[in-house]
């Protein structure tokens, strides 16, 4: 066992280790998402009305033209991709049914055809998507229909998914108007109410379209964007309350209230509960074009948010109910699972063996690295060995170090809803503290420059206070200018990779300030240098090193592509995910490098000065990298599940965005300490995470690649 042991701390053994565990989690991935075999799945991509859509398709054994089966479109929502549907995919599809889990336009390696003006990308892919798929399979030979050319196909859908849901239904009875039949037999939503739906079509109308159809809304209780209560219905303080994470009962509200046809009764919503529903007249311009019909509707309230949704075997078994109910007596004679219980389900399992894989994958990322550290030129890379810069050893520098560390964990949390919303009052605060900063520096720099002749110490201020100028100056033009720096525009097209990038930049700005002022106003005068840092500035370290993490990132990445072909998985845990990407992503993310560049380097020299000297210097790295984010979404989180209010109930979509940004973070720091153990300086790691997580973030959100 110690032999073993000491085998897997060695590069070749580790390297080792991380391809078993990438094979044998993808592997048993694979078996769970084909239900062992059961299932074909395979990726499709075919020509719809307004571009070309692509998923997955869940073919059960036996399903096909002698045997058509009912079929489930389901999607994701805004920034997702298809893999987001694995449970309903593999739950429904190991029951029988056909699945097609979608690649909504503009997300994952599905595209829209026609040029998006900016300003109007919202306006595009949510509203056509679901329609467009549902058209498609309507038109294969392996969807059950009845003597009329009625189609027994379901749409469901998360978020904006669920916007594409509620609205493919609507449109699918308006072309049932004129063709005489419909493509679309029940539909289910989660995670969307009918706010945006109704910019198409007012609510009534949306549910008069529904007619006699079966449909539901997963609503859950803590969702950190819809069913909220309208201002009619608020009490005064709930109008105090800007933002919408907070607890909320769709079920209760007026628009819910009309969904299950309740209207303003005294009659209490009661969630899990099938109603029979007049849906109401089908009107065109004021005149009736369909009779009221009458139809099952169902509210399901989960006590999740938003996210949850996508990991949660409630949700799951909810739609699992569902669906065994609306298709009640249309199932083939050879779905021999189609009424297997709800409380069945494999689906985590092939989530918990992507996770395994993952962990394969990053594990592999530092052996791979060190062993491509031994081939000529690439280990150019390494450099002289760097002393760890001196502990504070006195009571006073002690302090100043805690509050530094605190401080630099601390800020970029504090300032994320302002940088990630650019707030025009925060940004104006921030632009009047760089000013300051900027003034200080200044005079700093002059005192110190003029006084160089009486000591070396003052010299060290005069350069230490003209580069903090520098870098105030610079975050003067962050905050300043911030509608300036990566705007969403064809060049730099994906919105929250932009957001992400902003709050990077200033993140790495403020933490270089205090790196520099500790450097020249303390460090210097101990005798630390710039080479201390791990900064070589030998354009042949620079080239190796980045040579080296293209090299290792590009055979994990090749390695992710061979998984996918053979296995159909790839590796992620929940939102957090590194998928495989398109050429379009590639061009996408070598447009955003340069600016990741410059966190992830200012980050790897901070991390290994105030670390690599410490007990634990691993932990406090991955503090200094995202502790403050991680105490961010207790209390924030911790605080709507307790008190019913987040604390910031107008971050929304900004708070889900950390579940994927922090473990980034996590192992990006890890990576900052571990290679340059190896290097004895930064660049390895900066040009490690900057590849690699530049391509995680930008193949696993929405990419608007058709701007104008």
């Amino acid at each position: 066992m110690k032999t073993l042991s000491n085998l897997f701390r060695k590069p070749a053994g580790l390297l080792a280790l991380s391809l078993i565990l990438i094979v044998l989690g993808s592997l048993l991935a694979g078996m769970f998402n084909t239900s062992f075999y059961k299932v074909n799945v395979k990726e499709i991509s075919f020509k719809a009305d307004h571009g070309t859509l692509n998923g997955l398709l869940y073919m059960p054994k036996g399903a096909g033209p002698d045997d058509p089966r009912p079929v489930i479109v389901t999607t994701h929502g805004y920034l997702n991709t298809k893999e987001m549907q694995d449970a309903p995919a593999i739950e429904m599809s190991r029951r029988g049914y056909i699945v097609l889990a979608l690649d909504m336009y503009d997300h994952g390696d599905s595209r829209w055809d026609g040029d998006i003006k900016v300003g109007e990308q919202f306006s595009t892919f949510w509203i056509f998507s679901q329609f467009d798929a549902a058209k498609y399979m309507y038109e294969q030979d392996y969807t059950k229909k009845d003597e009329n050319g009625n189609a027994y196909l379901a749409v469901s859908g998360h978020s904006m998914g669920g916007f594409s849901t509620l609205l493919a239904m609507y449109m699918d009875e308006m072309n049932s108007l004129q063709a005489g039949h419909r493509m679309i037999y029940t539909g289910i939503s989660v995670g969307a109410d009918f706010s945006y739906a109704a910019a198409v079509a007012p609510q009534d109308q949306l549910m008069a379209a529904y007619g006699d159809r079966t449909v539901g809304m997963i609503a859950g209780h803590y969702d950190e964007f819809f069913f909220n209560k309208s201002d009619e219905e608020k009490t005064a303080a709930e109008k105090e309350i800007v933002g919408t994470v907070m607890r909320k009962d769709f079920a209760k509200t007026l628009s819910g209230r009309a969904f299950l046809g309740l209207g303003e009764g005294a009659e209490e919503a009661k969630q899990g509960q099938y109603y029979t529903v007049d849906s109401g007249d089908v009107k065109v311009e004021d005149q009736v074009v369909r009779p009221s019909q009458s139809g099952e509707r169902i509210i399901y309230t989960p006590n999740q948010t938003h996210p949850w949704n996508h990991f949660s075997p409630e949700t799951t078994g909810y739609l699992i109910d569902f669906y065994t109910h609306a298709f009640e007596g249309v199932t083939s004679p050879n779905q021999v699972d189609a009424n297997l219980s709800s409380d069945s389900q494999i689906w985590w399992l092939k989530e918990a063996f992507n996770f395994v894989a993952m962990i394969g994958f990053f594990l592999m990322i530092v052996p791979m690295s060190v062993l491509l550290l031994r081939l000529p030129f690439l280990n150019k890379s390494i450099t002289a060995v760097t002393a760890p810069l001196a502990r504070p050893i006195r009571g006073g520098q002690k302090a100043a170090y805690w509050i530094a560390v605190v401080f630099s964990a601390l800020i970029p949390a504090i300032l994320f809803p302002t940088l990630m919303d650019k707030q025009a009052g925060g940004l104006h605060a921030l632009t009047i503290v760089a000013i300051v900063l900027l003034v200080v520096s200044v005079v700093a720099a002059v005192i110190g420059f003029a006084r160089s002749g009486a000591s070396a110490a003052m010299r060290h201020v005069g350069i230490g206070g003209l580069i903090l100028a520098v870098v105030s100056a610079a975050m003067w033009i962050l905050f300043a200018k911030a509608d300036g720096i990566v705007p969403l525009s064809p060049f730099f097209n994906e919105p929250t990779t932009n957001q992400i990038v902003y709050w990077a930049l200033v993140s790495a700005s403020i933490t270089a300030f205090i790196t520099f002022a500790f450097y020249y106003f303390n460090k210097k005068h101990a005798g630390a240098s710039f080479s201390d840092y791990g900064i070589s500035l030998n354009p042949m370290t620079i080239v190796a090193s980045l040579c080296t993490a293209v090299i290792a990132v590009a055979i994990g990445y090749l390695l992710l592509f061979a998984v996918q072909a053979v296995f159909g998985t790839d590796f992620r845990i929940w939102t957090f995910a590194v998928r495989t990407f398109t050429f379009e992503h590639f061009v996408t993310g070598l447009r955003y490098m340069p600016f990741f560049l410059i966190y992830y380097f200012v980050s790897a020299v901070a991390l290994n000065a105030d670390t690599r000297s410490r007990k634990g210097g691993y932990l406090l790295a991955i503090f200094l990298n995202v502790g403050g984010l991680i105490l961010w979404l207790i209390a924030q989180y911790g605080l709507d599940f307790a008190r019913g209010v987040a604390l910031y109930p107008a971050q929304n979509l900004n708070g889900i965005l950390l579940f994927a940004l922090v473990p980034v973070l996590v192992v990006a720091a890890i990576y900052a300490r571990k290679l340059f153990e190896k290097t004895n300086n930064v660049w390895l790691p900066a040009f490690v995470n900057t590849i690699l997580f530049t391509l995680v973030t930008v193949a696993n959100t929405v990419m608007f690649w058709n701007l104008v």
